[in-house]
């Protein structure tokens, strides 16, 4: 009788051991890295994303794109974006190829219930729609930009619908209803919650715009003369409501009592969409240059992750597939090579060499390549990143082995990675057989006669002068 409860007790405890973890991440829109108070910044106060570091892992240097769809599809697919076919933020040039598999894809073939909360921009009409890309449940927005926050038309599964209150607050509620639905169901749940703020329209609750309408600003960007005060402000009050919510989904993990079973990952999609407090790195939103593609990445995982985790290695989005699903203990089902490399060994501390990198960041036939130590900027001029974090000055002169090395680089991933970016024959598809409902934006179409786009930029945009087809 000992024996047979002793082996019971072995194989519960196995099973507890080899519960798969839930995963929650949190993706926010044109937060600069000096956008939290953890990064230095003590214009604004972040206590519930700092909190992640605390508990967790906090990386020194994360790299994403210089905008928004391609480190979505770096993310979704742990392979560079020219891959995958996403070349622009709008007018479909944002979609992620057909032929792509993503990490929903892959957690949902482990069983996994999927959900995605927020801005999808990597492609609109099904199947490039979430819902045909590995997520069981998507409310939204798939387009790149949105004109309003409060209560706006939004998607639940290709439905219309009325959201219901300032987006974020709204998305974050759908995405906890996920989260518990899927824990009493007993299912482990993937949670992708893709935020569009920063991001302009510059809209805020007022309980977040009075604490900043007329806050003294402390610490500037290195061109001061540049910032946009009342821009500058409201886009602190944005990442503080991002923080509160961020708040809120670490309670509702603790009152579900799956905390410590549950990894949490935080990142930013690309720099500061103004000229703002960053650390005093160059470049912003848009730049291939440090501030335009440096990133936190907070990583919490109170099971296996020891608190105050500090990794020094550099690393990216193409990494987060693997490393997730490394620590789920799952395959990953795509066929690809993939561009990243899993990142479980420096989170669990494990011992072991660390094979060094050279990471590219790529936007409109830019590239630059950074090293632990060094970038090359898209120019060709080298930069000591550890002496000069602020790429003031030109080493390539006296480094001339290393740049010429970094450049050879930098042509061999633009003849093998960037060359993927051809011409775009892909149909916008209408009323595919396996989706009930189609949405065909002004941002997707193409005028022909005397029609005439609102403005220049198709995300936000609407026909005029229907005078002649």
């Amino acid at each position: 009788m000992k024996h047979t409860v002793l082996f019971l007790l072995i194989f519960l405890c196995g099973l507890a051991q080899a519960k798969p973890p839930n995963i929650v991440v949190i993706l926010t829109d044109d937060q600069g890295w000096g956008d939290l108070s953890l990064s230095g910044n003590k214009n604004l106060a972040t206590p519930n994303i700092d909190s992640l570091a605390r508990d967790g892992a906090q990386f020194d240097r994360f790299y994403v794109c210089p905008v928004c769809s391609p480190t979505r599809a770096e993310f979704l697919t742990g392979r560079y974006h020219p891959h995958g076919g996403v070349y622009s933020t709008s007018a479909g040039g944002e979609r992620l190829d057909l032929d792509e598999q993503t990490i929903a894809d892959t957690f949902k073939a482990a069983g996994y219930a999927t959900g995605a909360f927020g801005k999808w921009h990597n492609g609109m009409q099904f199947p490039y729609h979430p819902n045909g890309r590995g997520f069981d449940e998507y409310y939204g927005f798939c387009s790149g930009h949105w004109g309003n926050y409060f209560s706006p038309p939004l998607e639940h599964n290709g439905r219309l619908v009325k959201g219901d209150g300032f987006c974020i607050d709204d998305f974050t509620n759908k995405a906890m209803a996920f989260m518990e639905k899927s824990h009493r169901g007993n299912k482990p749940f993937f949670a992708y919650l893709p935020y569009n703020t920063p991001h302009s329209p510059m809209q805020v609750p007022d309980r977040w715009w009075n604490k900043f309408k007329d806050k003294k600003i402390t610490m500037h960007n290195r061109d001061p003369k540049k910032e946009n005060l009342p821009h500058l402000r409201c886009a602190l009050a944005m990442c503080e409501n991002i923080d509160w919510n961020v708040g809120r989904i670490l309670k509702k993990l603790a009152e579900l009592k799956i905390a410590d079973d549950t990894i949490v990952v935080f990142f930013h999609d690309n720099g500061p969409n103004g000229v703002r407090w960053n650390g005093g790195m160059k470049g912003r939103k848009g730049s291939t240059d440090e501030g335009g593609v440096r990133s936190p990445l907070l990583v919490r995982w109170p099971q296996k992750i020891p608190k105050g985790t500090q990794v020094k290695p550099i690393a990216a989005a193409i990494d987060l597939l693997p490393t997730l699903a490394d620590c789920a203990g799952i395959p990953v089902i795509s066929k690809k090579k993939l561009d990243g490399r899993s990142l479980k060994p420096l989170l669990l501390g494990q011992k072991g060499r660390w094979k060094e990198r050279i990471i590219f960041s790529h936007w409109k036939g830019r590239v630059s390549a950074r090293t632990q130590t060094h970038r090359l900027d898209h120019t060709g001029k080298l930069f000591d990143m550890t002496a000069d974090p602020g790429q003031r000055t030109d080493i390539s002169k006296t480094n001339p082995a290393l740049a010429t090395r970094l450049r050879d680089e930098v042509a061999r991933w633009k003849k093998t990675v960037a060359v993927e970016l051809g011409k775009d024959t892909r149909a916008f598809v209408i009323g595919h057989p396996d989706f009930e409902w189609t949405q065909i934006p002004a941002r997707d179409a193409t005028a022909h006669g005397g029609l005439k786009r609102s403005n220049r930029f198709p995300n936000c945009s609407y026909f005029t002068n229907w005078t002649k087809l």
